[in-house]
């Protein structure tokens, strides 16, 4: 096998890497773009569930002081067995529904928590692929001026064998 054949076939070599590294490389962008746009949904939720999480949290104190006023209104009407009754009534009501609302807010507490850790997976993992990305393109870059330097001497080669 001649010079001319072994530098050729480097050069063939080089050129499949090179276009191996682009695709890998590409594809690496591609998986970035895909969990940056799940880290923005995952952020997104993260705000809606906080946004939700202070409602909840506001409807807590309200049927708190709704409870608290339902009470002292039982505890002043306790002369008056029916607005007694009515009241008992009413107070246990506005208990079940801070129940009710305690419980909402600890899953969406929850939810919110998971969805943070969530996020931050994503966060590592796009870091990661970032890395595995910049590895690849100076790969492909290296690869290049290998290609280019093997190419300026199959030239310069080419040169010399047409002056003889």
């Amino acid at each position: 096998m001649s010079m001319m054949d072994k530098l050729k076939e480097r050069i063939n070599t080089l050129r499949l890497e090179a276009e191996s590294s682009q695709d890998k490389a590409d594809e690496a962008l591609g998986r970035v773009k895909s969990l940056e746009q799940d880290l923005l949904s995952k952020e997104q939720e993260i705000t809606s569930l906080s946004h939700r999480n202070t409602l909840l949290e506001e409807q807590v104190e309200k049927l708190e002081k709704q409870l608290a006023d339902a009470k002292a209104a039982a505890e002043d009407g306790a002369a008056h067995g029916s607005a007694n009754e009515t009241l008992t009534r009413k107070i246990q009501t506005l208990e079940e529904e801070l129940e009710e609302a305690d419980k909402n807010l600890r899953e969406t507490t929850e939810k919110l928590r998971q969805t943070d850790v969530k996020a931050e997976q994503y966060e590592r993992k796009v870091s990661s692929l970032e890395t595995e990305r910049d590895s690849w393109e100076k790969k492909y870059e290296e690869l290049a001026d290998k290609y280019a330097e093997a190419k300026s001497e199959l030239e310069e080669i080419n040169k010399q064998l047409e002056s003889l």
